[in-house]
């Protein structure tokens, strides 16, 4: 595992916990408002359904109650800026585990996910270890990998369903700024500026560092674009086509850098 590095930004715990929480609730709303039948539907998540879908995203705050209820592991593994990319590969071991929920009482799970969670993190230190599937991690870390898993979840959804899902600002926020750090993480350097507004500007790419004035090589696009491609949910040339994307400067061409989280 590469050596730990200095994190690039902080969040707020409490902001952050109030973001999980509250994009949990406006997923949770919009799965138990759709028709049966909705559930039945497919995804662009290879073979899952809504239902398998809906039931991942329980695991989002049930990974962080089993890490709390876990015995606390000796020493860090993970940093945050480590996790988007320690995440490849994982997607056959997370499968296995949604396929192994009881996606059949989608209220009932909600309901008591919701409860653990809750008892959970109720004075639980912000600093404390807890495993998870990559390494130990601090409890706050952990919490901010948590919008991304719901955020970029809540997309997934929202497309799968033709469902209007609100998106909680500060999760937003917090998976948006996670994924742009990771991409600088990815390719480090200065010679390309990508900015997400209104919520991140990171600087990437090996080359000439911009320190004055405009810079030469510029990318720019919104928080959702942005996420879907740092995940994969599409692709460069796609959102260039449709203008999703302003791309100035020969450098500015992040196409063999996506996605950046698998």
């Amino acid at each position: 595992m590469p050596p730990a590095r200095k994190r690039t930004r902080s969040y707020d715990p409490a902001r952050t916990r109030a973001a999980v929480t509250a994009q949990f609730g406006h997923v949770r709303d919009a799965v138990l408002a759709l028709p049966p039948e909705a559930l039945d539907g497919p995804t662009r998540l290879g073979t899952w359904t809504v239902r398998e879908l809906a039931a991942h995203v329980t695991m989002a705050l049930g990974a962080v109650v089993r890490g709390l209820d876990a015995p606390e592991p000796a020493a860090r593994e993970l940093t945050l800026l480590d996790w988007p990319l320690a995440t490849a590969g994982a997607a056959a071991g997370i499968d296995g585990d949604v396929r192994a929920l009881d996606a059949a009482d989608l209220p009932g799970l909600y309901a008591r996910v919701t409860e653990e969670f809750a008892r959970a993190l109720a004075g639980a230190d912000g600093e404390r270890l807890l495993p998870t599937r990559f390494g130990a991690m601090t409890l706050d870390d952990h919490l901010v990998t948590r919008t991304v898993e719901l955020v970029v979840h809540t997309d997934d959804l929202a497309a799968a369903t033709g469902t209007e899902i609100p998106y909680d600002r500060q999760a937003l926020a917090a998976c948006t700024r996670l994924l742009a750090d990771a991409l600088a993480v990815k390719a480090p350097g200065g010679a390309v500026e990508v900015r997400i507004p209104p919520y991140a500007v990171v600087q990437c790419v090996e080359g000439p560092r911009h320190t004055r004035g405009t810079p030469p090589n510029v990318v720019e696009t919104d928080p959702l674009t942005w996420i879907r491609l740092a995940t994969g949910r599409t692709d460069w040339a796609t959102e260039r086509a449709a203008a999703r994307i302003a791309a100035s400067g020969e450098r500015a061409d992040l196409a063999g850098l996506l996605p950046v989280m698998g």
